[in-house]
């Protein structure tokens, strides 16, 4: 499970450092695709197929589920952690995200987000706002610990 924030800086080549807790979970090899924000998401190999077995089974005659097809299979890419635990994120991937220099890596559960630092700063005003925490997520369906 990723957990956690980390600060990080992008080198000249379009790398970055996987925070070392997050390197076994990953492994030799994972995915990365664009976010539903301006941001990155990055899966474990088997997460990204589970995910992309669910976006394949939606139906090819409904124009949201063929947009998010788009979404998701045109901005994903498979990725080698190599031997310092560095990740190379494509050049149309960087741009999307606004990825310059300071990035922050953010654990999300099964899988850990990549945001250009100035965009996860709004990110984080946004989820200080308790009353729209309370609008946003009161119609989620997540189960107290006695219900799970």
């Amino acid at each position: 499970m990723f957990l956690g924030r980390f600060y990080h800086n992008l080198d000249e080549k379009g790398r970055i450092t996987i925070p070392a807790r997050y390197r076994e979970s990953l492994g030799d090899s994972a995915f990365i695709v664009q976010g539903f924000e301006r941001n990155l998401i990055v899966f474990t190999a088997a997460d990204f197929l589970a995910f992309s077995a669910g976006v394949t089974q939606t139906r090819v005659n409904d124009a949201n589920a063929r947009a998010m097809r788009r979404l998701f299979f045109s901005g994903a890419e498979s990725l080698e952690v190599d031997k310092a635990g560095r990740i190379l994120i494509p050049q149309y991937l960087r741009e999307f995200a606004g990825l310059v220099s300071e990035i922050v890596v953010v654990g999300v559960g099964e899988q850990f987000e990549i945001w250009a630092s100035d965009e996860w700063r709004k990110q984080e005003e946004q989820l200080k706002d308790a009353e729209l925490n309370d609008q946003r997520f009161s119609n989620l369906d997540i189960p107290s610990q006695s219900e799970a």
